[in-house]
């Protein structure tokens, strides 16, 4: 008898601890509720991680078994649970965040004096970090050289999931609901959690929307985009099985439809570039990847407090920005391109830290994922690993132009400006307080000006670099 400890592998088929779990005896899969991860943790997540768990459950009942469920502290819970169950092993999937990292030490040294054999497993990523590195060994800081690599190499197969015989006949009782955990429900409405569910979501991406995915994805009104970022974080899906579903779509065509597949597959990696950074520098979750000479002089104060709680609400006067935001709060998602939109727009234009866009994205992103939102953030802040320079700032106003030009996303989400033409809206920012209170009344003007806000934005960068000269005082 063994267990299995599902966490961010909330899935029966393409798990590789569950499949080598099956040659213990029959597995007892298992989820702990553990607190210490829970603080960490917003309404939409939760309630996604819920609704997965939930579709989970049903899986294992349709074949003899349950998924049993307990809260506290994994150290204490999991020798527990060996001993209740008369299991010899506990098998776990590999994580790779510092705080993953600590409690799996701490939960194989709890298990080691139970007398409980433990075994973690390869499965969150096609490549573990550590293996794709620089000629002298190093983890890659450029995307680029590690994509190649990552591309060339080859790619494990699905694996199958266990047969009933192969679990055990165990039984559990509810799940917890989301207020039961401490948190509220969300105000967003997230999308539908479980395996069949990502399978869907795939299957229409694979359809057709692939093939334009490298000329379309940037543009947030054509929804060309697999939205399975959700799926990718609790697993409810196995990397090896998207790959292999992208791989014999791609086999399908040839020449832009194939580099198009390549494209989105290039995405499914970034993901993977940003695990190994977070691996092997664990203290960018609170830190700056990248030194600068000087500390950088972020915004703080009254004023700033205002305009980031502007910014969290939608109420900025910058329409694609806006959208964006009110997209996440209605969705507990935002389009990729809008994300480094409205990053750029909080570090750039409000010369606000980083770290409070991604408190905020940890709070209301139902696809938070540590690695990727600390990576994108600080990639648009200019203190990343292979990070956006810091003198190359998106203009809002020409972003919106670019990606929504007829202006269908933005005036989706920001209903005041649903009677406009795309031409006022992306001109909102130069027309005079009298033509925008005839125009979208309910709408607001612009909290800053977007080129007073770059030169200021310069500025803080070049002192930070050490590189700003002070003007001499006129005599």
């Amino acid at each position: 008898m063994s267990i299995f400890w599902h966490r961010r592998d909330l899935r029966a088929a393409d798990n590789r601890g569950l499949h080598e779990a099956t040659a213990d005896g029959p597995v007892v899969p298992v989820f702990v509720f553990d607190d210490a991860v829970l603080e960490h943790a917003g309404p939409p997540r939760v309630r996604f991680m819920l609704d997965a768990l939930a579709d989970l459950r049903e899986w294992y009942r349709d074949h003899g078994s349950d998924l049993v469920t307990v809260r506290g502290d994994p150290r204490e819970q999991l020798p527990a649970l060996a001993e209740r169950f008369d299991a010899d092993a506990v098998h776990w999937n590999e994580d790779y965040s510092g705080l993953a990292r600590e409690r799996d030490a701490a939960v194989r040294r709890a298990l080691a004096d139970a007398g409980v054999d433990r075994y973690d497993h390869k499965d969150a990523v096609h490549h573990e970090p550590g293996s794709i590195t620089t000629n002298d060994g190093d983890p890659y800081a450029v995307f680029t050289y590690f994509w190649k690599k990552w591309r060339d190499r080859e790619k494990a197969t699905p694996l199958p999931a266990p047969d009933a015989e192969e679990l055990a006949d165990v039984s559990d009782d509810t799940l917890p609901s989301v207020e039961e955990l401490g948190f509220e429900e969300p105000e967003a409405t997230v999308q539908p959690a479980g395996t069949e569910y990502a399978r869907q979501r795939l299957d229409a991406f694979l359809d057709e929307a692939v093939y334009d995915y490298e000329e379309r994805r940037d543009y947030p009104a054509d929804e060309n985009t697999s939205r399975l970022s959700t799926d990718l974080k609790w697993g409810t899906i196995g990397i090896r099985e998207v790959y292999e579903r992208t791989a014999e779509a791609a086999a399908q065509v040839s020449g832009e439809a194939a580099d198009s597949v390549e494209e989105f597959q290039s995405q499914l990696a970034w993901r993977e570039f940003y695990t190994q950074v977070l691996w092997a520098h664990p203290h960018v979750v609170a830190e700056n990847y990248k030194e600068y000479e000087n500390e950088i002089a972020w915004r703080t104060g009254p004023e700033a407090e205002e305009h980031l709680q502007a910014w969290k609400d939608g109420e900025t006067g910058y329409p694609i920005v806006d959208a964006g935001m009110r997209q996440l709060r209605e969705e507990a998602y935002m389009h990729n391109r809008v994300r480094m939109i409205v990053a750029s727009f909080l570090t750039k234009d409000l010369l606000i830290d980083w770290r409070e866009g991604y408190d905020w994205f940890r709070e209301k992103l139902a696809d938070h994922d540590t690695a990727n939102d600390n990576g994108g953030w600080q990639w648009a802040a200019s203190t990343g690993t292979d990070a956006q320079p810091y003198f190359r700032i998106f203009n809002p106003t020409t972003q919106g132009e670019r990606y929504d030009p007829d202006a269908e996303y933005i005036q989706e989400y920001v209903p005041e400006l649903r009677s406009l033409s795309a031409d006022n809206v992306h001109s909102w920012h130069d027309l005079s307080v009298g033509r925008r209170r005839q125009l979208a009344p309910k709408y607001p003007d612009p909290i800053v000006d977007h080129s007073e806000m770059r030169e200021r934005a310069l500025e803080m960068f070049e002192r930070a670099r050490g590189e700003y000269e002070e003007e001499a005082a006129d005599d």
